[in-house]
Parts: C-alpha cells; structure tokens; sequence
C-alpha cells in the first residue's frame, strides 16, 4: 500500500484521473494489423507470379488471346488461393480482450462504487465475491475463504486457496503465488479484498499478449524449399529461354514468332501451377482432416505435421480431461478403486481388480461426501455432456456418490440442511448438519490431518470403535501412499446427535476419498501411436509436479527421462536447456515463457516442435512452434487464435490422424512434384536439344502451352489426392532440412526428364530423317512427349515401391489419363483441329512407333528406384 502511495479506503478521483493519464485504460492493446492490401501486394512478390505477368502482359500486345487468356487465368487463380488463406487477422488480442472484465466493484474515496474494468488503476483497492472475474492483477489485503480458478493463466486443475500472508520466496511461479490474484482469473468461492498492483500490459495477461505481438511465425520448411526451387528454375529456364531463342533468331527465324515461342516455352519451363496445386493439395487436405476433428487454420502447417519430431503436450484438458475424478476410496477396513473418467456418473467398485458392492460403511463415507458439498451435477440435454456446477473437487465426490446410486438432488431432499459451518483456509473443512430421523447429524470434510484431529472414533465392518494412536498412523500412511501417487486427498467424518457448536468435536472418522484429474481414456493409445511413428511426446504442464509425474507415467509419457520444474528452468541457461532439453519429458510448474524457452529450445536442436495446449498460458508457445495445435470445445479464444490447428473434439488421439493426414498430403505433394518438374526438365531438354543440333523447331508454341497447362494439370491435380502408403506411420519423421528433394526424388526428377529427352528428341530426328514431313514429325514427337508423362505419372505414385504395386489403386488418376487421351486422339484425329495444334493424321503404323518409345521411361524409371533402394540398404548396413 506504502509503495503504491494508497490507503485501505482507496484512491481519491483527482489521483485517479492522474494515475489514469501515467498508465493509461486497464486494457489490452492490439498489435498493429496488416492491412488487406499489403497481404495481397505480398503475393505478388512470388517471382514465377512476376515471371508469367510479364509474359502476359507481352502476349496481350503480340495479339495472342488465347495464351494471354490462359497463362492470366493461372496468375489469377494461384494469387487469389495464396490470398485468402494467408490474409486472417491476428485477433488473439481481440479474445484476450473479451476475458477482461466489463464492470469491476472498487472502494474510491471510501465509498464501495462499481466501475468500468478500462477505468481501474494501480492503486485502486477492488472486492472480490465469488463468480467475479479479476480485473487487473492485485495483491491480497483480506481473503476470507476465497479460492481462486486460476487454469487459464497456469493450467492449474483445480481452484487457487488464497491468503494474504507473504510469500516464502522470491521468482515463485505464478500457481504458488498465493497472495495474488490475476486479471481474467475467475473468484469461485469466498470473497476477498486486494490493491491493483498491474494493469492492462503491464498484468500477467498483458505479458502474454505482448509475447503473441513479438513472436515470429517462420515459413514452413515446405515454403522455403518451393521459394528457393522456384527462383532457381525461374532463373534457370529463362536462362536457356533466351539462349533458344536467340539462336533461333540468329538462324533466320521470324522475331515475332520467336517471341511467342519463348513466351510458350517459359510457361513450360517456369512450375508457374506450383503454389495453386501446392495449395488445392493443402486445401483437399484439409477437409479430409476436418472429417478426422481437426481444423486447420493456416495450409502451409499441414505438411508441417508430417514432420513433426516432438509434440509439447499440456496436461490439463489435453491429455486429461480437466474434470477432478475420485479415484480410491479408503475406510478402516479396506481401500476399494472406482472407475470411470470424469463428470460421467458411469463406474465400477474394484478391490484387487474384481468388483464389488460398496460396503455399508463405504456408502456412508459417499454420502457423507455427497452431502456436505455444495457442487450440483447437471446435463444441459439428454444426449449432452454431464457437467459440475461449483467446485470440481465437491464435483469429483458427488459422481463418485452417483456411482453407488446416490443422488445429491435426493440426498438434499431426504436429508435436509439445516446448518453450515463454512470452510476457511484456516480451518481446512467444512462442516454441515442436516435432519436425519429426527435428529441432527453433522458431516465435515477437509485436509485429513484436520478431520483426523476432530475424530475419537471410526467406524468400521464391527461398528464405531475408538481411533487410537496406531489407527491414526494407519490413516496417515494411507493419506501419504495417496498423495504419493498424486491424489487429492480429503477426509470425511460424521457426528450423530450435533450441534453448531459442538459438530467438530469428538466426530467418528468415515474415511478417506482420493481424487486427480484423470488422463484421456483414449491418449495413451495415441502415445504409444506417436511412439510408433518416431514421435517424441513431452508433457508441459503449470500443474505440481507430483500430478504432472503421476499422470505422465500413467500415459507411458515419463520412462528414463528427467521431470523439470519452473524454478529449475529459471536456473538454466539457454545453452544448457538447449543441451539437456532432448532428455527432459516432464515439465511442471511452468510459465507462459518458459514454454517459449521449450519450444524454442527444441527447434535450435533441429526438431520440428508441435504445441498442444487449451489455456491462455499456452497462447505464444502455441504460436511460436512449427504448429500449434488448440482445443476447440475447451480452449480459450486466445489458444485458438494463436494456433495453426484446432482439434474440433479435444481429443489428443485426433492429433495422430493429423499427422497421418499431414504425411500423406506432404507424400501427394512430392509426387506431383516429381510428376511435374521431370515433365518441365523433359519438355525445355527437347527443346534445347533440337536448338543445339540445328534441327527445326519440334514443337508448336501451341502445342507446348496444351502439354503444359492440360495434360500437366489433371494428373498432377490427381496425384495430389493419391491413397497413403501401407507403412505411412510407421516411418520416422522425415528431416525438415532435407525438405522435398531427396536423393531418390531428385534423381527420379533427373532420370524421367533426361530419358524423356532422349526418347523424343531421337523420335523427331528419326522421323525427318525417314522422309516424314516436318508436321508429321512434329505431331509424333508431340504424341510421345504425352503419353511418356502419362506413364511416368504412374511411375511417380511413389519413390520407393514399384509401379506394379496397387498399379491403379488411384481412381482420379485412371480417370484423368482415360480422359487426356480421348483428347489427344481428338487433337491428332480430328482435322478442324489440325491447323490450330499443328498436328497431322497419323497411320497406325505411326503409331506404333510412337507409343513404343514412350513405354520404355517405365522399366527405365524402375530400374532407377531399385538401384536407389539397393543404395540405401548398403548405406544402412
């Protein structure tokens, strides 16, 4: 109060108009937005896209509609893809925004006023009830009961008990701060009294929002391969564009027409379709996943899925279900386990894994537990999901009750209340009496050392007996085997015949009930999924670290790795968290930066960093891993926002059908590019071949537009959609650094184009030289060039296995090849298309000659892949 110049009676007006004007509003300030214009200005620096701009700007002049219609139809097409899914506003401030607090009651000049939360002040002493949302982050002046849900802003599972004592260290994490109280933070019970000591960007909120502004969002490894193998064939083809055609000029061909010629021949040599199939891939991708519960936000971090090494799990809502849930029950005469997950009033009574009845004092322990809480269990519809209204920890002991078929509602009814002593921190319990047959009994819950010292007896199988020294040390041990295995503990007892005043005094001990927010039934077939699929999984929890152990090792998540608090972290250095972050699998107790520290840690150690998270506290990991992933139904608008990816069903065994989507859309991907970019190597090769040795010119400025833009087009388009490989997730994690062009693709690329090549530029020298006109030459040498890119686009369904391997398992394929050769018998067959395409009526002998060249690229092409598998093993061994 001294350091902030305030007094219990709060600030005067003309101090807080002054302080008002130094701090500014108790708001969140949003980043500075990029506007539309500049998103779609960004498309336009793609270099292919300034390639085929300028080609049609020179077509329009030269007169050629139809090549100016076509090559500015892909322009369009590729620029407005790339638009709109790279323009979304970064509206993670906006959402932070709306968890602020609209009204908030503050004490002014000593009078108790409420006020907009923007007008709040460092200074400014607020009230706190429960169900208030925290406006401004404050430190504690009086706490009377007040707890505190705390799970956005540090994934703590369970309501915050505050008090006002002071801290026992300095850097404490935020979930240990217990004095403080944070804006957007929710009061559930008690009610409190605190000095804002932050506001706006200077609270907790406001750092992470601050954080969200700063992080940078890299491209994806997938981008910068394409961007760098875009300028590097850009260059390349215009290169040896300009050498043709300057040749061809100097030979005595007409200017104009070379010019045309170059223009067609830049569109073949140029992958101008690359970022618009690279972009309906992701997009056909995308709505397979969304089928599969996962939506995804942003197309370039699909493919990033597919190399993803390490997920950064958070625990609470991601691999749990962020519902307390009684696990164990104790009572002097046995300790029985209950099944069951969550708020689903559904479960089983086990001792030593078969099942049994509740005893008599068992049932008692559950009604007891049912009636001295004050949470209700409610369902909004009757296919709906089973819901707590009020504490989760009462939450976890009314379904533990419902399970041995007693209702709260019933119990309320049957046995009324008629008097409550309140829980207090520094009581720890609470105790309520209720009318039973005419008498009062009273029933108390609480931290079990407390019950244990109100206690003189037990009841037991043979009755209530007296609780002696061993019974007491029996019951601690028990409490001490619970929360080692990070339970929740609370103890139960009841008193016959009471009063207000003397209910806590010689109560008979009923027993002990175990709680923990338990892990997703299906996450721990999703680990061990990952595992199979080379996928590192580490838990990054705010949680204590006890739970966060327990829990990981429950998931299989924790082995022969080390668990790191957030104080250790502080501790450690970026070089050594850097060194050691590959064998740490546990973190707890962590802030929203040493999430950052993580994620960061990892990417410098080369692996490709996936976030999982629901909270606020996750929002700038979220968005500064290779992709982060947000739960749709439980998180915040903040997680959504931020991430690249949301899980439309909160379930983490979604993130492993992601994956697989995501190597299969990256799979489709190479293949087209091989497809495509082997056809272009093919195409320019005959082109500059025929140059070098004199020959005329084998292909029509038409024809090579129509080989690139239709026959090029629906295979590759169909290949993007190809069936995943068998063994698809039982691959490691591809290397992000090789990126695409690995050895096997870039020699495949290499080989399909060379012999591409070869083949017909040895058809167009053989034909002249057999006596065929120049036409007739010409139209077998365009024949050919198709079919071979018809038959290498089934040789390139894959890298590794032979095309005899599921040969036609890809029906858009079938379809899209059935389909182009109708078409190029129409071209070659039928005469008002003759002048057009400069084609010429072929004999069946012709033919022949033609298509038997094209077959050979497919034994050629598995040669290759045999030698290149061959390789590998003997590099392996």
């Amino acid at each position: 109060m001294s350091q902030l110049s305030s007094t219990p009676q709060g600030l005067a007006e003309v101090e807080v108009e002054r302080r008002l004007a130094r701090y500014g509003p108790n708001e969140l300030q949003a980043a500075k937005r990029v506007s539309p214009w500049a998103v779609l200005f960004e498309q336009f620096k793609n270099l292919l896209i300034v390639i085929l701009l300028i080609a049609t700007v020179i077509s329009a002049f030269l007169g050629h509609g139809v090549e100016t219609i076509a090559i500015g139809v892909i322009v369009a097409f590729a620029v407005l893809l790339g638009f709109i899914q790279e323009y979304r506003a970064e509206r993670a401030i906006e959402a932070l925004r709306q968890m602020a607090a609209p009204t908030v009651t503050v004490i002014r000049n000593g009078q108790e006023i409420e006020i907009p939360a923007r007008e709040l002040v460092p200074g400014d002493v607020i009230l706190l009830h429960a169900g208030d949302r925290v406006a401004a982050d404050a430190r504690l002046l009086e706490s009377v009961n007040l707890q505190v849900d705390e799970a956005a802003l540090t994934g703590e599972s369970v309501p915050v008990a505050k008090n006002t004592e002071p801290l026992g260290a300095e850097d404490l994490a935020l979930g240990d701060r217990d004095n403080m109280v944070f804006g957007g933070t929710i009061a559930t019970y008690g009610r409190g009294r605190a000095v804002v000591v932050g506001t706006g960007m200077k609270t907790q909120f406001g750092r992470i929002a601050q954080m969200l502004q700063s992080v940078e969002t890299g491209k994806t490894p997938l981008q910068q391969n394409l961007d760098k193998v875009g300028r590097v064939l850009a260059v390349a083809a215009l290169i040896i564009v300009a050498a043709i055609v300057a040749m061809s000029v100097l030979r005595g061909q007409p200017l104009l027409e070379m010019f045309i010629f170059g223009i067609a021949l830049a569109v073949a040599a140029v992958p101008e379709a690359l970022p618009a199939v690279v972009t309906i891939s992701l997009a056909i991708g995308v709505q397979r996943m969304v089928k599969r519960n996962a939506l995804v936000r942003r197309l370039p971090a699909v493919e990033t899925l597919g190399s993803t090494s390490v997920i950064c799990s958070d625990k609470t809502g991601t691999l749990t279900r962020d519902e307390m849930t009684a696990r164990k029950l104790f009572t002097p005469d046995r300790t029985i386990m209950i099944s069951g997950s969550g708020y689903e009033p559904e479960g089983e009574f086990s001792l030593n894994g078969s099942i049994v009845e509740p005893s008599q004092q068992e049932m008692e322990l559950l009604l007891a537990s049912a009636l001295v809480s004050d949470a209700h269990l409610v369902r909004h519809d009757a296919q709906g999901a089973w819901h707590i209204k009020g504490d989760p920890t009462e939450g976890a002991m009314i379904v533990a009750a419902a399970k041995a078929r007693l209702q709260k509602d019933d119990l309320d009814l049957q046995f009324p209340r008629v008097g409550e002593i309140p829980f207090t921190s520094e009581a720890k319990r609470m105790t309520t009496l209720h009318s039973v047959k005419d008498e009062q009994v009273a029933y108390a819950k609480g931290a079990p050392e407390t019950i244990l010292e109100s206690c003189s007896r037990q009841l037991t199988s043979k009755g209530e007996l007296a609780l002696g020294d061993t019974d007491r040390e029996a019951i601690l041990e028990a409490v001490r085997q619970m929360a080692s295995e990070a339970l929740r503990v609370l103890g139960v007892a009841s008193k016959a015949d009471a009063t207000l005043g003397d209910a806590e005094r010689d109560m008979t001990f009923l027993g002990l009930v175990g709680m923990i927010d338990p892990p997703r039934p299906e996450a721990k077939a999703a680990v061990e999924q990952c595992e199979r699929a080379g996928i590192r999984v580490v838990m990054i929890t705010g949680d204590h670290p006890l739970t966060a152990q327990a829990v990981a090792r429950e998931l299989g998540l924790l082995r022969a790795g080390r668990t790191v608090t957030g104080a250790e972290l502080e501790d450690m250095s970026d070089e050594e968290l850097a060194r050691d972050v590959a064998d740490i699998e546990v973190y707890s107790r962590v802030s929203p930066a040493h999430k950052l520290r993580v994620v960061t840690a990892l990417q410098q150690r080369g692996h490709i960093a996936a976030m999982t998270g629901d909270g606020v506290n996750d929002a700038p990991a979220l968005k500064k891993a290779d992709i982060g992933i947000a739960m749709g139904i439980t998180g915040t608008d903040v997680s959504k926002e931020a991430a690249a990816m949301t899980l439309t069903d909160d379930n983490f065994a979604s993130i492993v059908a992601a994956v697989e989507e995501g190597r299969g859309i990256f799979e489709n991907i190479k293949k087209y590019l091989m497809y495509l970019l082997s056809s272009n190597i093919g195409e320019i090769g005959l082109m500059a071949g025929a140059t070098i040795a004199g020959l005329p010119l084998p292909l029509t400025a038409v024809q090579i537009l129509y080989v690139n833009l239709a026959t090029d087009g629906l295979p590759a388009l169909a290949l993007s959609v190809d069936p995943p490989e068998d063994d698809l997730m039982q691959r490691a994690p591809r290397n992000a650094r090789t990126g695409v062009f690995t050895r096997p693709v870039v020699t495949l690329m290499a080989v399909g184009g060379l012999w591409s090549t070869a083949v017909n530029l040895g058809l167009f020298v053989w034909a002249l030289r057999s006596g065929r006109g120049v036409a007739q030459a010409m139209t077998m040498t365009f024949v050919s060039l198709v079919l071979i890119q018809f038959f290498k686009a089934y040789n390139f369904r894959s890298d590794r296995r032979s095309i005899l391997h599921r040969p036609f398992a890809n029906k858009w394929l079938n379809l899209a090849i059935t389909w182009e050769i109708a078409l190029l018998v129409f071209i070659v067959t039928f005469p008002p298309l003759h002048e057009p395409f400069g084609t010429y009526v072929l004999s069946p002998t012709d033919w022949l000659i033609t298509i038997f060249p094209a077959l050979t690229i497919s034994p050629v092409l598995e040669m290759a892949k045999w030698l290149l598998t061959r390789s590998q093993r003997r590099s392996v061994n």
